[in-house]
């Protein structure tokens, strides 16, 4: 590859529309070198005169083919590949080192095609053990050396913020910054206020400390956990005295909502940065501003299909989290299965192992005795770790306490198969309805989703509970077994997903 376009990144794209019936967007980010190095993905800018002529005629094919989809989008900058890293107990003993451990893992990650890290709460002081804050990490010198080494290795790091938790019991809580202690949210160890987003003195503190995380730790971009409840109308609770009710709020605008979002999106993006966001549950910010970049979806969830259905229709970037600290599998395969459609792709759990032991560390107040389902959980890893001190691990707190050994290589083998599905400048049909490019109108329970490129490939996913055949009108290879001659005959066993590629 010319070294020129090895070092090119994609440029941020603005939304743009597209006629009915179905809806288009353009999304933006940067791209990865190691997806590029690999020739997995390929900047735009780099395409030769054939690559160009063949994405637009697998266009084309799809733009006459195919007459309705549940949704239209032009990809771009989209990293798909993302990690919850561990990085260790907190609260803890003693903070957290890295180490040479990390070196392998990161190592381990970057091969496996992670292209985002993201940290959680251990990666700061809330609880203030060591001279830091919610802010601030516990050991500044030693996160700084974190941060570098994931970027020595191509990747982005985003740490754990919150625009409305916040621990009460903090010397620079202010009462007036929420309503009442109905709203706060107690489990394991912490007591959190939710900060109303309509507090002048709630924004004032935290702006300005969202910045400085970014600007003295090189990190790129922030995970929001927004905290925002029901909102601030649907509380019913009085306001307090530093409240200013600026919004309305309906059912199809969260005012106040968008307006924090908004202002902590323009702080990240003048930095260069990545927003990620989660809500609650399934829920997405209801707004049709542009406030972050990946929305991460699926704490509590039990079940895929109903997961799957709650979620398919939110704009991108998606990442699903099926929570398997409750959920039950038939398979690894389940996962992709409900995302890959939707193009939405399962974050990975890695780091260091998740040994539990941050739900019983001496001197630490617990809220209610250690009875939250989270306080559970943890002490259910803590033990099975000290009963499989030489693992297998759990590695994040959405892990199963019992460890999934083949979590890490099934994710490893969907995400090679997606990634040339959602290259830049990939246009994806997704649940097609009518369509052309299927030689009979698709059976129950069927959905196929088309991806344009230098290549074109449908990704199918069979929900049914019994075998079903699909026929299509061009000839397909399955990129799982790309040896095998092409067909027009598709046999899908049950809960079965297939991703294939139009032969040339």
């Amino acid at each position: 590859m010319d070294r020129r376009c090895f070092l090119k990144t994609a440029s941020i794209s603005s939304v743009a529309g597209a006629a009915a019936p179905v809806v288009a967007e353009v999304v933006g980010g940067s791209a990865n070198r190691w997806a590029e190095a690999s020739g997995v993905r390929k900047p735009l800018s780099c395409y030769t005169a054939e690559e160009h002529r063949r994405r637009l005629e697998n266009v084309a094919i799809c733009e006459r083919g195919i007459r309705s989809c549940l949704r239209k989008h032009l990809v771009t900058g989209y990293l798909p590949g993302q990690a919850y890293y561990n990085l260790g107990e907190y609260p803890a003993r003693k903070p957290w080192q890295p180490s040479e451990y990390d070196d392998r893992e990161l190592d381990r990650l970057r091969d496996h095609g992670i292209e985002l890290i993201q940290v959680w709460l251990d990666w700061c002081d809330e609880l203030r053990l060591f001279g830091g804050d919610k802010f601030t990490p516990p050991n500044p010198r030693a996160f700084r050396r974190f941060v570098e080494k994931v970027h020595a290795r191509g990747m982005k790091i985003i740490p754990y913020t919150s625009a409305g938790y916040f621990e009460q019991r903090d010397p620079d809580f202010r009462p007036e910054w929420s309503r009442s202690e109905k709203q706060d949210l107690r489990e394991l160890c912490w007591d959190w206020a939710r900060c109303s987003y309509a507090s002048p003195g709630w924004r004032a503190y935290l702006l300005p400390r969202l910045a400085r995380v970014m600007d003295e730790y090189g990190v790129d971009g922030l995970y929001n956990d927004m905290g925002y409840g029901r909102g601030v109308v649907a509380n019913t609770l009085p306001p307090t005295e530093d409240e200013v009710l600026a919004f309305e709020e309906t059912d199809e605008d969260d005012g106040y909502l968008t307006d924090m979002l908004g202002l902590i999106y323009d702080l990240v993006k003048r930095r260069g940065g990545i927003v990620k966001l989660h809500r609650s549950g399934t829920r997405c910010p209801k707004t049709t501003w542009k406030v972050y970049d990946y929305l991460w979806v699926g704490e509590g969830g039990r079940n895929g299909d109903r997961l799957r259905e709650a979620v398919k229709n939110h704009p991108p970037y998606v990442v699903p989290c099926l929570d398997m600290s409750r959920a039950t599998i038939e398979n690894e395969d389940d996962l992709y299965l409900h995302a890959i459609p939707y193009m939405q792709f399962p974050f990975l759990s890695a780091g260091r192992r998740f040994t539990g032991e941050r739900a019983a560390v001496p001197g630490i107040t617990y809220t209610l005795d250690r009875k939250d389902f989270w306080s559970r959980h943890y002490l259910a890893i803590n033990e099975h770790y000290k009963a499989h001190p030489d693992g297998p691990y759990s590695y994040s707190q959405w892990d199963s306490a019992v460890p999934r050994p083949e979590a890490r290589p099934t994710h490893a083998r969907w995400l090679k198969r997606y990634l040339p599905l959602v290259e830049e400048g990939t246009w994806a049909w997704l649940e097609m309805g009518e369509s052309q490019l299927v030689a009979a109108p698709l059976p129950d329970n069927v959905v196929v989703s088309a991806f344009a490129n230098r290549h074109l490939h449908l990704a199918i996913a069979n929900y049914d509970n019994v075998p079903v055949e699909l026929a299509t009108a061009d000839a397909y290879f399955s990129v799982a077994q790309p040896a095998k001659p092409g067909s027009r005959t598709w046999k899908l066993p049950p809960r079965s997903l297939h991703v294939l590629r139009r032969q040339a």
